[in-house]
């Protein structure tokens, strides 16, 4: 899986690059910037394999930005992202990739991601991995199923992906008769509810075997039990972590790798009536995650990565005041006061704005803190 930055000025657009990008199989988005000297300060620690570039951008274009790169990140291959056509031939100037018109598209993203394929199989001087040939199911920020070909799967039903949805939840774990009916055929009469339960998991069982998606449901006593055998993803890898008592690297990495894959809300956009308890614990989940992320590597001083996933967090849940307060901590501890008392600033016009109140105390204080050591 190729490891990808993204470096946008203009955050709307930032945002849909993340989601157009990230939804590619063959991509994980490990950074997304407007501010190119942020970006450039972090790529040594990201080491992306691939970095799309905004051409047109304040404070250093990504042309310029691109020497940078050159210099510091070889192993990157630079892709410039522009609605201007003239940059075409400055862009190759400096050894880009490639380069693409706005907007984005899923399309040019697999132009992309085919073609540096084909340059790994015939080279091994990139370090990176080739995508496993397996199946890929996201269950955050969307529901998308893929085969070990990276065809997207059709659904034969709605309930047929709503059931595959549910039992996704509960891996390897009895769902009874009785359970699976109300869930999905909660208003039907029981008869037709069960016959249309035995029609939809034959359909799904099917469907299974067809794709090889390395999942199995078997029938039990009392319902059916999804069986994961070989086959991993996002929702399941949540459920597998454990938290560790202790700051090890190898817990750092782990929870990094998780919060990568929390891309939204659980199934989002899908109006499943049973997720929305699940989609409030997973979300908790997640927040946690991030908070213990952010501490470990402010204990390590490790003040790039720290605001790099929180700054990710925040992209999608702007609001969190405890995440806010432990990026303005971030922020305080190395040494950008300036960035704090702008974050800060926003935070409470936005906040003022969505909840008619000001932002917790806390907040204001450590904006304080760092005025008086100003008149000092």
């Amino acid at each position: 899986m190729f490891r990808v930055v993204v470096v946008e000025d203009e955050k709307p657009i930032l945002e849909l690059m993340k989601v157009v990008v990230g939804r590619n199989p063959n991509c994980l988005v490990v950074g997304a910037f407007s501010n190119p000297l942020e970006a450039l300060e972090a790529l040594p620690s990201l080491k992306p394999d691939i970095a799309f570039l905004d051409i047109e951008m304040p404070k250093l274009s990504g042309l310029e930005l691109a020497h940078r790169v050159n210099e510091c990140c070889e192993q990157t291959r630079i892709v410039f992202t522009t609605a201007y056509k003239e940059y075409a031939l400055e862009a190759f100037d400096v050894f880009a990739f490639d380069y693409i018109l706005k907007p984005i598209t899923p399309a040019s993203v697999q132009r992309i991601t085919d073609r540096l394929l084909k340059e790994v199989k015939r080279s091994a001087l990139l370090t990176v991995d080739l995508p496993p040939q397996r199946a890929s199911i996201r269950c955050f920020g969307g529901f998308e199923v893929r085969n070990s070909k990276g065809t997207l799967v059709h659904w034969p039903t709605r309930k047929t992906e709503e059931l595959f949805a549910y039992l996704l939840c509960y891996p390897n774990q009895e769902a009874g008769k009785w359970q699976l009916v109300d869930a999905l055929w909660p208003d039907m009469d029981e008869e037709r509810a069960v016959h249309n339960l035995h029609n939809t998991v034959y359909r799904l069982k099917k469907l299974l075997k067809e794709h090889e998606l390395g999942l199995d449901v078997g029938k039990t006593g009392e319902g059916y039990l999804l069986v994961t055998l070989l086959t991993s993803y996002d929702l399941l890898e949540f459920q597998r972590y454990i938290p560790a008592l202790s700051d090890a690297q190898e817990d750092i990495a782990r929870l990094e790798s998780l919060c990568v894959m929390y891309q939204g809300h659980l199934f989002d956009r899908k109006d499943y009536l049973w997720k929305h308890r699940l989609e409030e614990e997973y979300c908790k989940r997640f927040m946690s995650m991030v908070h213990n992320l952010g501490r470990l590597c402010l204990a390590r001083e490790d003040w790039v990565s720290a605001e790099q996933r929180l700054s990710a967090y925040l992209a999608l849940y702007p609001f969190d005041e405890n995440i806010s307060l432990l990026l303005m901590k971030v922020y305080a501890s190395s040494g950008k006061w300036e960035r704090m008392v702008r974050y800060y600033a926003d935070f409470e016009k936005s906040y003022c704005r969505e909840y008619g109140i000001a932002p917790p105390r806390e907040m204001k204080e450590i904006v304080d803190a760092y005025a008086r050591v100003r008149q000092e």
